[in-house]
């Protein structure tokens, strides 16, 4: 990567092009806020000049007034959750996408490693589409995959990929990692008392209130019955501490049950951060325990793992 800076009129000659080109140009910052998009983009996606949505934002405008991305789905929140669990987990991913005005793009993404995303769409409509059924298919099989069917997160084994994705960072580029083991507070009581249809409300709820204080870099995925793991990148243990907080406090004002407004859920957590000499066994295992801690010592809180 070159660190010299770009002069000021190359700059300038590179954004009048961008905003010239036909193809859609768009840039989101770490926190996943758009901070530059083109005429292109803006058109296609009715957005004013001055407006700066994050993504979810964005998708919630697109399905909301129907342009921009087609989202067809019956349950939007859930769609959202499934799709951040995809998004900025790579350095680099592409993929076919339809707009509401009926154009079909080629969408790549290019994730630098402090978290910031260029994305640029290019029109394929034109193009010949008999494998596109095809190539739709294997899209839906590999997200599949990677889906917990129930939540629409990642699942454990996109969870451990992402897992060892991490430990790979560390070990070369010395990249702090947080980890964090989450448990949900007295789950076999929820079913019992409320029944299993309650209990999978609950964690679907859970999984769209984490994903309201996460960055599009996280990671978040259920691997086990009422088990998530958080992987936290380019983050600090304030930080950490930061983000479970902000969930507890979200779980506090809401209600997943509508059959029962007056119920309220808590979780126990386990955080950590990820070791050079860590496999995903040891780094899962370090975390466990300290969740086991957080639920002896009367749950609804977090501990620390040893290193």
């Amino acid at each position: 990567m070159h660190t010299h800076a770009i002069p000021d009129t190359i700059a300038h000659e590179l954004l009048a092009i961008a905003d010239a080109a036909p193809l859609l140009v768009f840039l989101f910052d770490g926190d996943d806020r758009l901070r530059y998009a083109n005429d292109a983009f803006r058109s296609s996606f009715a957005l004013a000049p001055d407006a700066f949505p994050s993504w979810s934002e964005l998708m919630t405008h697109c399905h909301t007034e129907k342009v921009g991305a087609l989202i067809n789905t019956p349950d939007f929140p859930t769609w959202l959750a499934s799709a951040r669990s995809r998004r900025g987990k790579s350095p680099y991913r592409a993929f076919e996408a339809d707009l509401c005005d009926g154009r079909w793009v080629w969408i790549t993404e290019t994730l630098r490693a402090d978290g910031w995303m260029l994305c640029i769409g290019s029109d394929i409509t034109d193009l010949k589409a008999s494998g596109r059924a095809l190539r739709q298919s294997r899209d839906l099989a590999i997200r599949a995959a990677q889906t917990d069917a129930l939540t629409g997160i990642s699942n454990r084994p996109h969870m451990t990929a992402q897992l060892e994705q991490r430990l790979a960072q560390v070990r070369q580029r010395s990249q702090m990692c947080g980890i964090a083991l989450i448990d949900l507070d007295e789950f076999k009581c929820i079913n019992d008392r409320y029944g299993h249809p309650s209990g999978d409300l609950v964690l679907q709820h859970f999984a769209r209130t984490v994903q309201q204080a996460l960055r599009h870099e996280d990671g978040f995925g259920r691997v086990g019955g009422e088990e998530f793991l958080l992987l936290l990148p380019r983050i600090d243990t304030a930080g950490m501490e930061a983000i479970i907080r902000r969930i507890m406090a979200l779980l506090r004002d809401a209600s997943p049950l509508p059959a029962h407004p007056e119920f309220r859920f808590t979780f126990s957590a386990g955080l950590g951060v990820l070791l050079p000499h860590d496999t995903p066994s040891t780094a899962y295992s370090r975390v466990d325990k300290a969740m086991y801690q957080a639920k002896a010592a009367g749950r609804n809180g977090f501990r620390w793992a040893q290193a």
